[in-house]
């Protein structure tokens, strides 16, 4: 980024599908510490996309997308200097803002919040506790993601051959190419597809699938089968999941 005196600008990116319940709550929140929010809107049938728009924020239509996307589409057309990409549940610490500068003004090229889930299932709990370790394995999509521009564009943006684990998958190139940081406040992302699809069902047998055939090279269009078939109904916003 340029060098100078003020503060580098910011742009929110949420993806969303039937989110008109929150996204009103989630932009305003937002936009209280940030320059800029955009929601890219898959398709929805509700009034997510009225009521993001009510509530100041930039609105992009989709049809279809797929959370990578939505997530690419977003970013092309952002104005600030660092992209911040939020789920339209969760919730960043108050001065989130101010700590996403702190990082990128001290080396970072990318970076997440810690992540703590509104529920207290000992399985949630623990889940949130071990994102304040430095390893791959343990960074999701609900810590929110946030990354210079330049860097990016220049990693090729979200796999959009991913329907799911495209949030790992970035995480895992952005490291190579630029310092990583983990800002010691945790987001506070909704347990709701936990309890439609079972906290011990996803967290003990459709993560680990996932995680291990992601791992294993198995084919894109394989894993998002098997990711439908684990999962059903508790898939994220634009029809990926929450992983």
């Amino acid at each position: 980024m340029p060098e100078s005196d003020a503060p580098a600008r910011i742009t929110v990116v949420i993806p969303t599908l039937n989110e008109a319940r929150v996204i009103e709550e989630t932009v305003c929140l937002l936009r209280r510490e940030v320059d800029e929010v955009i929601v890219v809107d898959g398709g929805s049938r509700d009034e997510t996309a009225a009521s993001a728009r009510n509530a100041g924020a930039r609105v992009r239509v989709a049809v279809g997308s797929t959370r990578a996307v939505a997530l690419n589409t977003g970013a092309a057309i952002a104005t600030g200097e660092i992209v911040y990409f939020v789920h339209a549940d969760c919730r960043p610490p108050p001065g989130f803002a101010a700590d996403i500068r702190r990082a990128v003004a001290g080396g970072a090229g990318a970076g997440c919040f810690r992540l703590r889930f509104d529920s207290r299932h000992w399985l949630l709990r623990l889940s949130g506790w071990c994102t304040r370790f430095d390893v791959v394995l343990v960074r999701y999509g609900d810590q929110t993601l946030f990354v210079r521009r330049d860097l990016h564009r220049g990693a090729g943006g979200f796999d959009e051959r991913l329907a799911v684990m495209e949030d790992h998958d970035i995480v895992r190139r952005l490291r190579r190419q630029a310092p990583f940081a983990i800002v010691p406040r945790p987001v506070i992302a909704s347990a709701r597809r936990y309890r439609q699809g079972g906290v011990y069902r996803i967290q003990l047998v459709a993560y680990p699938l996932l995680v291990s055939s992601y791992y294993l090279g198995i084919a894109r269009p394989r894993l998002a089968k098997l990711s439908r078939g684990l999962l059903g109904s508790a898939v994220d916003q634009s029809g990926a999941t929450n992983t």
